[in-house]
C-alpha cells in the first residue's frame, strides 16, 4: 500500500511516517517502479507499534529502545519493564508539576475579583514571575 493508505489505517500522518523512516524508527519503505513508498503488514504493525509507545508517553528515544526489544527475541522483560518504570518515574513527576501549576492557578483564579476594578492577582503574579502572591 502507498503512504496515504499506510496513514489513513496507521492513524498516523504522512509526515509522521516519513519522519519515523528518516529517524530509523521504521525501516526504509521499498519503492514502486515510480518511486512511491510502499508498505507492507509488518510495516503497518510496526507503525501500530510506535503509534502506541508514543501515545502512552514514550520518548522518541524510548520508543527506538522498545522497538529493539521488540524486535530482540532473546530480550529480556527485565529490560523492558525496567524502561517503562522510568517513564511511569517520568509521568509521575509531570503530574506532581502540573498538578502543582493547577493549584497556584486556581489560587490566582480564587483571588481574582473578576469585576470591572483593574486589580489583578493574575497578571500580577504573572508580572512577578510567580516570586510572591
Amino acid at each position: 500500500m502507498n503512504i496515504g493508505q499506510a496513514a489513513k489505517i496507521s492513524g498516523l500522518s504522512a509526515k509522521m511516517i516519513r519522519y519515523y523512516e528518516a529517524i530509523g524508527l521504521l525501516q526504509p519503505a521499498s519503492r514502486s517502479d515510480s518511486g512511491y513508498r510502499r508498505y507492507n503488514a509488518q510495516d503497518l504493525h510496526t507503525l501500530a507499534f510506535i503509534k502506541r509507545s508514543r501515545d502512552l508517553g514514550f520518548s522518541l528515544e524510548e520508543v527506538g529502545k522498545l522497538l529493539a526489544l521488540w524486535q530482540d527475541r532473546q530480550r529480556a522483560s527485565a529490560d523492558v519493564k525496567a524502561l517503562a518504570h522510568r517513564h511511569i518515574d517520568e509521568l509521575n513527576l509531570k503530574i506532581a508539576e502540573l498538578s502543582g501549576l493547577r493549584d497556584t492557578l486556581e489560587d490566582l483564579v480564587e483571588h481574582c475579583h473578576g469585576d470591572q476594578r483593574p486589580d489583578c492577582p493574575i497578571l500580577k503574579d504573572l508580572a512577578s514571575n510567580g516570586a510572591c502572591h
